[in-house]
């Protein structure tokens, strides 16, 4: 492993302390990890600009002299970034994640209150897989200074108020210390100034339902006459940003609508449940997931068997990997299922062949087909979910890529001609009809309101049990189960490709 971590370490008017700070974050040994420190002024007035110019002129001799051994100093690199006004602690440290090129990113102060040792702790959960954020905690055990004790309390309170909103059971979600995978950080997009930059990077992980652990650190807290900024306003403060960004601000990520979808689909853990519990009686033991995505759905398949997760995207088989990693049965891949499969997975038989939500992304449906079916031991089945309803095609299918939406009697012939026999075709998702419809024809939507999907988690409870007992005249989608026949010869009677592009349906990216 040859990884990148980020330190981004803002500052205002710490010109007594900042020197030590960089010094004692080089020292620290990181096996296997080079270090980018990026130091960010944020409009010092106390001398604290001039000294990091000189630190950035020959910034190894400097750090040569301060002790650091030169093996540490070789496998680092060493940045500044000067605001032009001063602006906010909140304001420096998303100029220091914008700037972060490294895997993992994490917040460093200035002061002398956080110890660099505590980063190997730190990042244990991220570097064997199990976390995508990791909090340094205050409050869980370890050695710290004993004062202050009103502002503990505050501390205390705020991260209570914090976890009431996102359910989430911290110690102490105003530390400093929080690690994170880079793609995660820097997908957020982050609005705060000042102190509120804690609480609504907490909130904005929480809705996205990021792997949060929390691990003890020591804590050396200053007092107000060493310099301490926060007081009695930011705590204000920070109270309106932990309800702004919990409950009125949908505006959480940076990204294309694609993955903004994906990630808030992920977050909907009643709605996936529910999508599981209808396609468990057809999962086998050998499972092949096409399009996982997120693994919003393949937690819950590694319950039925060992999972072979496939994505188009790179990067999210890099995540999979890193969510799964140590489980037994569990595999990720990438895969374009309208090509021949990849060499791991290429000649292998399953009793399952999973797509939910892919096949309207793929322009060359029928190959897709062909090559699923060819995946499947003699049989196996193919548990297939896609948009229903061609009249329900909007912006809001364009914008995530749908090429189609699909009829029942077009998904049954196409899957007739790409060589399934179709055991079973039923709706699913009724309520989801009408909010697509007036989302997307009558108002006009090119994306779906976060705030639906939260209402809709919210109403989950009482309307899903009803569609698990009552055969759907309708519904946002279709689930059909084929099972293959022959070696891909068509099923008698079946007409042709079924469903086609509908036009002016432009090419998307599949999530």
């Amino acid at each position: 492993m040859d990884k990148t971590l980020s330190i981004v370490v803002p500052c205002y008017n710490e010109r007594r302390t900042l020197l030590t700070v960089l010094a004692r974050v080089l020292s620290v040994n990181l096996e296997g990890l080079r270090k980018e420190l990026i130091v960010v002024d944020d409009g010092s007035t106390d001398g604290t600009r001039d000294l990091i110019r000189r630190i950035e002129a020959d910034w190894r001799a400097v750090f040569a002299e301060q002790g650091v051994p030169a093996a540490r100093l070789e496998r680092a690199a060493f940045r500044c970034i000067f605001q032009p006004k001063n602006r906010g602690k909140g304001a420096a440290i998303r100029t220091g994640f914008d700037a972060a090129t490294g895997d993992f990113v994490m917040v460093q102060d200035a002061d002398l209150e956080y110890d660099p040792n505590d980063y190997p702790r730190l990042l244990a959960p991220m570097l064997d897989g199990r976390a995508d954020v990791v909090y340094g905690s205050r409050f869980a055990g370890e050695t710290r200074r004993v004062l202050l004790f009103w502002h503990s309390i505050g501390n205390q309170f705020l991260t209570f108020m914090s976890n009431a909103f996102t359910d989430l059971n911290l110690t102490d979600m105003e530390t400093c210390y929080k690690v994170f995978r880079a793609d995660v950080i820097k997908g957020l997009n982050l609005k705060s100034e000042r102190f509120g930059i804690e609480p609504e990077i907490t909130a904005k992980i929480a809705k996205l339902r990021y792997r949060v652990y929390e691990v003890p650190i020591t804590y050396s807290g200053r007092s107000y006459a060493e310099g301490k900024k926060i007081g009695a306003k930011d705590g204000f403060e920070a109270l309106w940003c932990i309800f702004k960004f919990s409950v009125l601000d949908s505006d959480y990520l940076k990204a294309e609508v694609v993955e903004e979808t994906l990630s808030k689909m992920n977050a909907l853990e009643r709605f996936n449940r529910h999508l599981y519990d209808t396609i468990k009686p057809w999962c086998g033991k050998r499972i092949l997931e096409v399009g996982a995505g997120t693994g919003n759905i393949t937690r819950f398949l590694l319950k039925s068997g060992d999972v072979v997760a496939t994505d188009v995207n790179a990067a999210s088989v890099s995540r999979l990997s890193d969510q799964f990693q140590g489980w037994d049965g569990f595999e990720a891949h990438a895969w374009d299922v309208s090509q021949p499969p990849p060499a791991p997975i290429e000649g292998r038989r399953f009793d399952t062949v999973v797509c939910l939500n892919v096949l309207e992304h793929v322009r060359d449906h029928e190959a897709a087909l062909r090559n699923m079916r060819d995946m499947l031991a003699p049989g196996g089945k193919l548990v297939l979910l896609v948009p229903a309803g061609q009249e329900l095609y909007s912006d809001l299918d364009r914008n995530l890529g749908h090429h189609r939406r699909y009829g029942r009697d077009a998904l049954v012939k196409l899957l007739g001609a790409a060589g399934f026999r179709v055991g079973e075709v039923k709706w699913f998702n009724l309520m989801g009809v009408l909010g697509w419809f007036v989302n997307g024809r009558v108002l006009k939507r090119d994306r779906l309101p976060v705030g639906q999907l939260g209402v809709y988690e919210m109403v989950a409870p009482l309307v899903l049990p009803v569609e698990k007992r009552v055969k759907l005249p309708v519904g946002l989608s279709l689930i059909a189960v084929g099972e293959p026949v022959g070696s891909g010869r068509a099923v008698p009677g079946a007409e042709g490709p079924g469903a086609s592009p509908p036009r002016g349906a432009r090419k998307g990216r599949r999530p």
